[in-house]
């Protein structure tokens, strides 16, 4: 469970919808492309193949505008906002359907209903997840977590595919899981950067205020992605040279991942 001290951060609701719409384009055009006998690969996700995670990230973009063509909830403040998100999403976490549908007639389906039911909403309307209601927007800016790690987990899984990024999308991605590790471990005496996206303070201890930081960790934005979201062990990206940890209290591994799936 989260401490209750919460850190915000403002996204640009245009931004993340664009972002968010852009990463989707990218995987839709890089699964459009997959031979059967790629789809049937093994993930690093326990039990789901290709096929099965190339629909799930389809399916974690429709919930967006499936909420839309619904009534929208009562207003009122949201059950789940962004710095509560990552510590909730094993709660909600997916398990793979039983039914197969046609991976491109799925993401037709989807960008034909998001492109719909997307442009004409506020980005304050709450929405229903099933971790509960959320607003649009902080909703939206979830949805470059799922797309940019699933986009991580594809290409692992299948050589050569090389989904791109979409800048803003893996930007808004990195801040979210920077700031959930400085609201599961609030403090000031370790420094984490992650450029070109984010610098967070977090960890008990003296507080740095000035000058070089006694401790500090950086790394690359996919490095973190896979830290955060468990995907890989930090002292194999520590060792491998991918993160670079200096100072007593730098060391993070008891903190990872931050996302609970």
């Amino acid at each position: 469970m989260p401490p209750a001290k919460k850190r915000t951060r403002s996204y640009d609701p245009g931004k993340t919808r664009a972002a968010v719409l852009a990463q989707f384009a990218h995987v839709r055009e890089a699964v459009a492309g997959l031979a059967p006998d790629a789809l049937e690969r093994p993930t690093r996700l326990a039990g789901w193949t290709v096929y099965d995670l190339a629909a799930h990230v389809a399916r974690a973009v429709d919930v967006v505008a499936r909420n839309l063509a619904e009534p929208a909830p009562a207003p009122g403040r949201p059950a789940i906002t962004l710095p509560d998100w990552p510590f909730a999403t094993a709660t909600g976490a997916a398990s793979t359907p039983d039914t197969r549908p046609d991976l491109a007639e799925l993401y037709a389906d989807v960008a034909a209903r998001t492109a719909r039911l997307l442009p004409d909403a506020e980005d304050t309307r709450l929405v229903r997840t099933v971790l509960g209601t959320m607003t649009l927007a902080d909703y939206l800016v979830t949805r470059t977590v799922e797309l940019c790690v699933h986009t991580d987990d594809l290409n692992d899984a299948v050589p050569g595919l090389d989904i791109p990024y979409d800048r803003q999308a893996l930007a808004a991605c990195t801040r979210l899981l920077a700031d959930a590790l400085a609201v599961k471990a609030p403090g000031g005496s370790v420094e984490v950067r992650i450029p070109p996206y984010a610098v967070v303070q977090c960890v008990e201890g003296p507080k740095h205020t000035r000058g070089t930081p006694p401790n500090v960790v950086e790394t690359d934005p996919l490095t973190w992605l896979r830290l955060a979201a468990g995907r890989r062990a930090w002292a194999d990206e520590r060792d491998g040279g991918r993160v670079s940890a200096s100072g007593e209290r730098a060391d993070l591994s008891a903190l990872l991942p931050v996302l609970s799936r």
